[in-house]
């Protein structure tokens, strides 16, 4: 499966879809995932080390990253990888190629979010669990899930298998897995959530 969604957003990216120059109307229309209210969610300031799990080119980067500390982000598309080093040029950024289940991080983060991500990852309670473990005690997620339940994405020609993810099994792990302090909420496309992980933890 790893293989099959490099290969797709690798040809997504050669096409020149690069959602980080979306016109306005685009931009709207992705914003019914992840637009004010996430962002309202994420809170980013100058003191935290932030990931985002899944940054495509950039879209919401280019946004969190000028306001934070520091950031990372991880994607498993080199094409796409390439097109976000293109518009996230600072000391501040650190940008990585690789699976995000299977990469070594050598720090802890105060804020971890992903948007559209968790669709692709088979384990869930795997990626979950990976997420508290890469976060300083205090520290928030923030993730935002497609309310579409279909197992396949398409774009135009192109098609992939995706794993939906149900929102009453996501706050079900995010429990099992330590986290405290949930909230959701609902867009229209979107069921977005908020946890910490504690700091007695």
């Amino acid at each position: 499966m790893t293989d099959e969604v490099i290969a797709h957003y690798d040809a997504l990216a050669r096409l020149g879809n690069d959602p980080v120059l979306d016109p306005p109307e685009l931009r709207a229309y992705m914003d019914k995932w992840d637009g004010g209210t996430f962002f309202d969610m994420l809170e980013p300031d100058p003191t935290q080390s932030v990931l985002e799990i899944g940054c495509g080119s950039g879209r919401l980067a280019v946004r969190v990253a000028p306001a934070v500390r520091s950031f990372c982000g991880i994607d498993i598309s080199p094409e796409t990888v390439k097109l976000a080093k293109t518009h996230l040029i600072s000391e501040n950024v650190r940008l990585v190629c690789a699976d995000f289940l299977r990469y070594d991080f050598s720090e802890k983060f105060d804020l971890i979010y992903s948007s559209l991500t968790f669709m692709h990852i088979r384990d869930k309670k795997q990626a979950i669990a990976k997420v508290f473990s890469l976060l300083g005690h205090g520290g928030r997620f923030v993730l935002s899930i497609d309310k579409n339940r279909n197992s396949r994405l398409d774009f135009g020609e192109y098609s992939i298998e995706i794993y939906p993810d149900d929102p009453e099994e996501t706050l079900i792990l995010l429990h099992k897995c330590g986290f405290a302090d949930i909230k959701k909420r609902e867009t229209e496309f979107a069921y977005i959530f908020i946890a910490e992980r504690p700091d007695c933890s």
